[in-house]
Order: C-alpha cells, then structure tokens, then sequence
C-alpha cells in the first residue's frame, strides 16, 4: 500500500476533519481533558512525562555515588546514608524508570496503531494503570522524604524483614501499587494483539515491536503477582511477627531470595525484551531491507519470555541452595543466551549488503547491539559457577547488568524515542545533535562501567564508599565517564522539547518506514485511522517501498522535461 497516496487519497474526501488533524499535544485541550483521557496516545504521552521525572530522579542519585566514589574515603556520605543512596538510585531506576520504560510509553501508543485498532482494547483501565503508576511512585517518594530505606534494591532479608527502618513498609506498598500497573498494561497488550488486529494482519505479518511488547506482557502478567506476595510476606512478618524469612521464627532468608528473583530475573527481559523489539523496527528501517529471519526473531522473543522464568537460582549460588540446582540454573542461563544470540545475528544479517543510512535512531540501534553484546557475554561469566563465586557481589556485577538494562534499555528507548517523534508529534528534531547525543551516551556509557568490570574482577565490592587506594583510577574513570554520560542524555531532553514548536514539520511518513503506524498522519487521529486499514502485505516491505519511490521519482522527471 502506498502510504502517500492513502493519506492524500483519506484527505481529497474530507474524512480527515480539521478538528481530527489538530495536535493532541496543543495545550488547549486542557490538563482536565488530559487526566480524563481514554486516548492510548495521550496517556502514553502522561508515562513518558512521568518516567522522565523518575528517570532524573534516578539519575541524580546516580550522581551522588559517583561523586562519592571519587576518592578512597567517605568524604560526602556516612555509611548509613550511601546505603539510601544507592538503594533509592536502584529503586527509582528499575521499578519506575526501566521496567515501564518502554511498554509503558512507545509500547501504549504504538501498539494499537501498528495493529490497525482503534485503541487498546480496554481504555479505562489503561487510565487507571496510568493513576496506579503515579500513586505507587509518590508513596516511595514520600518514604525517601521521610529518611529513605537502606536495603539495596533487593529487599534481601532479614535486612528489610528485621533490622531496616520502618519506611521499607511504605517503600514496599509503593511498588506493590505499580505492580498492578505491569499487570494492567501487559493484560491489555495480549487481549489487544489477539483480538483486535486489522483484517490481513496475520501473526507473522506483525510488527516484531509487537511480538517483542507481546512476549514482555507474559512476563508482567504471570510475574509481577509473585513480587508482589514476595513484599505482602515482609509486611506479614514486620507487622504480625509471623516466621516466614526470620530463622529465630522458624523462617528461611533465602526464600525470599527465590520469590524475588523469580519475578526480577525474568524483569530484565520486560525492559529488554521491547528494546529488542524497537531495534527490529529500526535496522530494517534504516537498512532497506526486509528483516533477516522474521520468524526466529519473533520465536526467540517467545523463548526468552518462557527461558526466563528458569534461570533466577543462578542470583544465588554463593546462598547456600543445592550445588546440583546451581548446575541446572546455570544450564539454563547458558541456554537463554541462545535467542538473544539468534537477534544478534540476525540484526548483523540484516545489515549486511543494506543501503544503511547512519540517522539518529540507527545510531542509538547499533548502540544497543554493541552494550548488549557485551553485557551477554559478561553475563556468561556470571552463570558460571566457579567464576561467579570469584566475582559475586563485585563491581563486575554492577557492570554487567548495567551493560544490559541501562547500556541495552535506555539506548534502545532512545532510539525509539527518536524513530517515533515524528510520529507522536508532528515534529522533526536537529539530526546533528542527534547524532552527536548518541555518540556521547555511547561514550560516555563505556567510559562509565568498563573500569567497574577490571575493578569488579580485582576484587572491589559493591555497595562499599570507603575503598582500598588502588581502586581510585577505575572509580575516578567511572565518574568522569558518568559526567559525559549525563550531558549525554540531557542533550535530547533540550532539543525534543525545542523541536515541539521549532521542528521542521514532519509528515506521516518522514523515514519511508513500513507498518500500519506510517500510513495515518503525524500525529495519528483520536481514533488513529478514519478507515479499516487492510493489510495485503508482507511486513517490511522496503524493496516495494522504495521500488515505488524510484518510480515516482522517475515519473515527476519526465513530467519536468515535459513541461520544459
């Protein structure tokens, strides 16, 4: 289907009203009309605002650590305090920036629009996952207002079950909140996927965004539940002295270790499993090509997802548990490598003989591929048993699952970001700063974290402020790159917001892109098309595309010389 001809054909019959083209984000619509809205795009819109705030709140305790670490001795934060430091920097980060990142915000508005519906299939209760995100972060703010919580991120036991503060309960009841808004968001993606795709949009002619939002939506519904009971059983025992994780009440630590990273192993992959999916869009993009191997990527998403639930015993092999089931976790870590292995190379395969154009999003995809390369192998290391014992608890550690939810989600979320703008918008952003943003987070990631991997390796625990001297050059390293890093992402903060009333006007189609979501205009329509897409087509069709660009092209010359 020509993309132009379709919108051009919609618009010559005035089905596309004025009041529809109007830019869902012209601010007199009304913050009443926003807090009420039923519109997947616009609450996608909320998310987005509401997860940079945590994003920069995460960041700047981030920050904090670093300036911390710059020296050997505790010269800005007593023991006590680093301790909320970090656990506040991991809370906000994970919980309310990585895990809802990209469903949450490119996931609810593209989703719909790439499968040809209306909206979600249950609007209200998308609001409503909205409210319980915000509700669930302003109870965990308001525990860091009051004197913040000093258990890592992890709320290992008997730490939070016994010898924490009491904020640790109101921390926990904010999570236990948005979890529902995991639960809720990942519920309606798998009900609208498979009962409201457009007419001709079998499921391999999906988008593999979708496939990839499909298969973290599996992991929210089925794990987040458990998290969740996970913190009810804290509560139980702080408040009622039941004897569940405390062994002087006839209760085992190291269960909650297994409730816990049943449900937050398998969390990684709700962040990294749509940045998967956000970087399948842009490679074919940006290659003009059709995906290599469409089929075992959409699969691989699928293995990941149930792989995934099978490998958080390798969290705790110094814990005390079976050395027989350190060996099957540690099998089954190995083999969960295998389909991100399969992505990997067919991203490269994609590439391979493509017309790459080297844009902003393309720039950040190949980012991602680079960070999550490395954080995949190190993550090798990590389920080997004899090595991870060397390493646990290192700075290793620290670096490798950065390299994978920070170096893999955030670069992908970018890219995302910056391939659906003109989408969400209406606007284009400066290309150079664009590019030279994502060469300076590139940098500056790197810089960052692969010292804290020779650190991490030679011995440097994590979560210590007061060091031996022979760890100062990797941590003066990490800070310094920490500092390019930040400048890094506060860059495309400045020039997307600049690009909202000064960006070049982008049209419904600025990268000659495929699906459903490029043939309605910029921004899509309240309900996002004014007819029943069709769809006839394979996905990613870009040799048609372009076929029928050069053909267009060719036709406007010779209608020029014509006229002349």
């Amino acid at each position: 289907m020509d993309t132009t001809s379709t919108v051009e054909r919609v618009s010559a019959t005035g089905i596309i009203s004025d009041t529809i083209r109007t830019n869902f984000l012209n601010a007199d619509y009304g913050i009443k009309s926003w807090l009420l809205t039923k519109d997947h795009k616009r609450i996608a819109i909320l998310y987005l605002i509401s997860i940079t705030v945590f994003f920069m709140i995460g960041g700047a305790f981030a920050a904090m650590i670093r300036m911390e670490l710059i020296t050997p001795e505790a010269d800005v934060f007593t023991s006590e305090a680093y301790n909320k430091v970090f656990t506040t920097h991991g809370i906000m980060m994970v919980f309310f920036f990585l895990i809802p990142s990209i469903p949450a915000t490119l996931g609810n508005f593209l989703v719909p629009v790439m499968v040809g519906a209306r909206d979600l299939a249950f609007p209200r209760i998308n609001l409503l996952s909205w409210y319980i995100y915000v509700i669930g972060g302003l109870f965990t703010l308001t525990a860091l207002v009051l004197g913040g919580v000093d258990t890592g991120w992890t709320f290992y036991t008997p730490y939070s079950s016994t010898y924490s503060n009491g904020y640790v309960m109101l921390t926990g009841i904010g999570i236990f909140i948005t979890g529902f808004s995991s639960i809720l968001t990942g519920l309606n993606f798998i009900v609208t996927v498979h009962k409201m795709r457009a007419p001709g949009l079998g499921w391999f002619r999906l988008p593999l965004f979708v496939w990839a939002n499909y298969a973290a939506s599996l992991i929210m519904v089925l794990g987040t539940p458990v998290v969740a009971i996970g913190i009810v059983m804290i509560a139980l025992e702080r408040g009622l002295g039941l004897g569940i994780f405390d062994p002087r009440l006839g209760g085992d630590p190291v269960l909650f270790q297994h409730i816990f990273w049943f449900y937050s192993h398998p969390a990684v992959y709700i962040m990294i499993l749509p940045g998967m999916g956000v970087v399948s869009e842009i490679m074919a993009c940006f290659s003009r090509r059709h995906i290599f191997g469409y089929k075992f990527i959409a699969f691989s998403s699928l293995g990941i997802a149930i792989i995934g639930f099978l490998v958080w015993g390798h969290h705790m092999f110094v814990s005390g548990q079976s050395s027989y089931a350190g060996i099957v976790f540690s099998l089954f870590t190995f083999i969960v490598a295998v389909p991100s292995a399969i992505k990997v190379f067919n991203w490269t395969a994609t590439m391979h003989k493509g017309r790459i154009v080297y844009s902003t999003p393309m720039m950040y995809a190949l980012g991602f591929i680079g960070l999550f390369l490395v954080g995949g192998l190190t993550g090798l290391f990590c389920a080997s048993l004899g090595v991870d014992i060397h390493i646990h608890d290192t700075y290793f550690i620290v670096a490798h699952f950065h390299y994978v939810m920070v170096g893999g989600s955030v670069m992908a979320y970018l890219g995302g970001i910056h391939f659906w703008w003109p989408k969400m918008t209406g606007r284009m952003y400066p290309e150079g700063w664009g590019r030279f943003s994502a060469l300076l987070v590139f940098v500056g990631f790197n810089l960052t974290f692969f010292p804290q991997f020779i650190a991490g390796y030679l011995g440097m625990p994590r979560r210590y402020h007061v060091y031996p001297p022979e760890f100062q050059i990797y941590n003066v390293l990490s800070s310094g790159g920490a500092l390019v890093l930040g400048i890094g992402f506060m860059i495309p903060l400045i020039y997307l917001f600049w690009s909202l009333k000064y960006g070049e006007k982008a049209g419904p189609n600025p990268w000659r892109a495929a699906g459903l979501e490029w043939e309605t205009t910029s921004p899509p329509p309240t309900f996002n098309f004014d007819y029943q897409p069709v769809v006839d087509h394979e996905p990613y069709n870009y040799s048609e595309i372009d076929a029928r660009s050069s053909a267009t092209v060719s036709t406007h010359s010779v209608q020029e010389e014509q006229h002349v």
